[in-house]
């Protein structure tokens, strides 16, 4: 199982579990769904968005925008688009709501760089050691 972190290197619960079920959950129920979901329900007010890395963030519209978190993707370890799309994401307060990392890059050597590009909240790969990740993250101070 994988742990969520914040930018303090503490535990927080999931408040957005994905939501991968066919029909629309209980009106108001937090839940994570994919851009293409959520702009087919309509941009449901109590949802997070999951961004694939080949979203181009600096065309999202304003309700993806006004989401209280914004996933982002790192399908494999390699593959630092969602580097570039926090950064993007959060220059000239774009954006001020929650960033997460998850997949494949969201590792140990990683986290600086992760916390540096704004990320605020990080779902460790189920392979690292929850406690040095944590413990790296609060003492490491970032703009």
């Amino acid at each position: 199982m994988s742990l969520l972190l914040d930018r303090l290197g503490q535990r927080i619960p999931d408040l957005y579990p994905e939501w991968t079920e066919p029909g629309t959950p209980p009106p108001g129920q937090p839940r994570l769904l994919t851009l293409e979901r959520f702009m087919e329900e309509g941009a449901p007010a109590a949802a997070a968005v999951l961004l694939p890395n080949t979203a181009n963030v600096l065309s999202l519209p304003a309700s993806v925008l006004a989401c209280p978190l914004l996933v982002l993707d790192y399908p494999a370890f390699a593959d630092g688009r969602a580097y570039s799309q926090a950064r993007l994401l959060s220059r000239n307060g774009r954006y001020s709501g929650e960033l997460r990392a998850r997949g494949g890059a969201v590792v140990y050597d990683q986290l600086r760089m992760l916390k540096i590009c704004c990320f605020t909240q990080f779902l460790l790969r189920a392979d690292q050691d929850d406690e040095a990740c944590s413990l790296l993250l609060s003492s490491t101070a970032t703009r």
